[in-house]
């Protein structure tokens, strides 16, 4: 069985998102060349006063906002298989908002006119959620020790094919 320490630095909502199936892309100014990762939540964005109003649902984001942890380790639930990556000029990322929890203008604000780089992920549950501590890094990281990769997708084959048909064929 894999094992692996690599991880993808993430706030706790998007992850939440994307472990509840209500995400199944991470929008980004930058590509991967990671095949697979773990998803480890991070606070610092949970601390900024207007968070909520960067969120389509802000019940989930709100409840969902901080990870459980305490010194510096934090829970880590799922990982993520990159299935594709697709570049969209940023004028049209509002094609893609059934496909994330974040609102059009923080996704622009974000964006600004860089174009968009369109992760989608492959999201599995751990059998075994690890509570674990990372080292520096700005978009990766290491966990403290490595993590097997046995867990169940978080969606159906049947529907994450559908949807990943759509994220795809979507203008």
């Amino acid at each position: 069985m894999n094992e692996l320490t690599k991880c993808l630095n993430e706030w706790n909502a998007t992850i939440e998102a994307l472990g509840q199936g209500k995400q199944t892309i991470l929008i980004r100014k930058y590509g991967t060349t990671l095949n697979e990762f773990l998803l480890y939540p991070t606070v610092s964005y949970a601390l900024k006063d207007n968070v909520l109003d960067s969120f389509q649902e802000q019940d989930f984001a709100k409840n969902n906002l901080l990870p459980a942890g305490e010194n510096g380790e934090y829970e880590v639930k799922y990982y993520a298989t990159v299935e594709n990556v697709i570049e969209k000029p940023s004028s049209r990322i509002g094609a893609f908002n059934k496909f994330h929890i974040w609102t059009r203008d923080h996704v622009k604000n974000y964006l600004g006119r860089k174009p968009a780089q369109i992760w989608i992920l492959r999201v599995y549950k751990l059998d075994e959620p690890q509570m674990l501590k990372r080292n520096r890094g700005m978009r990766y990281a290491n966990v403290d020790k490595p993590v097997k990769l046995e867990g169940k997708p978080i969606i159906s084959d049947d529907k994450f094919n559908k949807l990943k048909e759509e994220i795809l064929n979507t203008k």
